[in-house]
């Protein structure tokens, strides 16, 4: 075992002023996005973290944000965040004892309504 002292805080963070922003946005969208995941027990735990309520809340987070900065990160961004969100918005509804209606499920005041 070495005595000489590893790398500081300093050298294993990045400054947040070097990250670019579609950076930041999209790494924040797959956050929102496993989450949700999990929520919906779609993880290899599945029911053990099934919370629909939580789902709820982090699906419209994510529709919130991948509607409101789609123009800023371009369609090549974009465009795989917000199939990833329609995936999540089927599989709530799948997931409901009784699904929300077309356009009231979580999301879809920014989405419109997500028909599979």
């Amino acid at each position: 075992m070495s005595d000489a002292p590893g790398p500081g805080f300093d050298d294993l963070t990045r400054d947040i002023a070097d990250v670019p922003a579609v950076e930041v946005i999209t790494t924040v969208a797959v956050h929102l996005m496993s989450a949700a995941a999990v929520n919906l027990g779609l993880a290899e735990e599945g029911a053990e973290h099934k919370d629909l309520d939580e789902a709820r809340k982090l699906i419209q987070a994510l529709a919130g944000l991948v509607t409101a900065s789609a123009t800023e990160i371009s369609s090549f961004h974009a465009a795989p965040l917000r199939d990833g969100l329609k995936s999540l918005q089927l599989a709530f509804r799948e997931a409901s004892i009784v699904p929300d209606e077309p356009g009231k499920g979580p999301g879809e005041k920014f989405t419109g309504p997500v028909y599979g």
